[in-house]
């Protein structure tokens, strides 16, 4: 039975690699529009979907020849890092010290998630039991209240 499964799975990952439709497919075509977003301007500092600079305007053109060639997205941003350095990259690459950049905010939400998770509860119970407290001692009575209070219990007492 396993045997009969291979042969199936390996059936059709053969006809299916076969296909030229298949395989292009998988790959999405990169767009200027999409690389310009990642991508920043080596002289300008902003990102080139942005930049108004003749720098700009040659890193478009370098992008464009990179499309018709056919690479994509990733190969093409390979190719400009090759070319102007990791700046051209508009986020830093998730290695090294530059994870940090990517580990760091959700690590602290977590954190706070956390503490506030810990902390309600006990602040919750902690203003119940005061709210409770204070409603079963009350404000402290006036001489005429309080003697008004005796003489409304020792009726009822009757």
């Amino acid at each position: 039975m396993r045997r009969a499964a291979a042969a199936l799975a390996l059936v059709v990952t053969l006809i299916a690699t076969s296909m030229p439709g298949v395989a292009v497919a998988a790959t999405p075509r990169a767009s200027l529009t999409d690389i310009e977003q990642d991508v920043m301007c080596v002289v300008c500092k902003e990102p080139l979907a942005v930049a108004q600079s003749p720098q700009a305007d040659r890193e478009r053109a370098f992008i464009s020849m990179l499309i018709k060639q056919g690479l994509t997205k990733a190969q093409i941003e390979r190719q400009l890092v090759v070319n102007y350095g990791q700046s051209v990259l508009a986020l830093p690459p998730a290695h090294g010290f530059n994870l940090t950049v990517y580990v760091l905010p959700p690590a602290v939400l977590l954190i706070g998630a956390g503490l506030l998770a810990y902390a309600l509860p006990r602040w919750r119970r902690r203003a119940r039991a005061a709210s409770t407290e204070t409603a079963q001692t009350g404000p402290p009575l006036g001489p005429a209240e309080s003697q008004r209070l005796d003489e409304e219990l020792a009726r009822f007492g009757r």
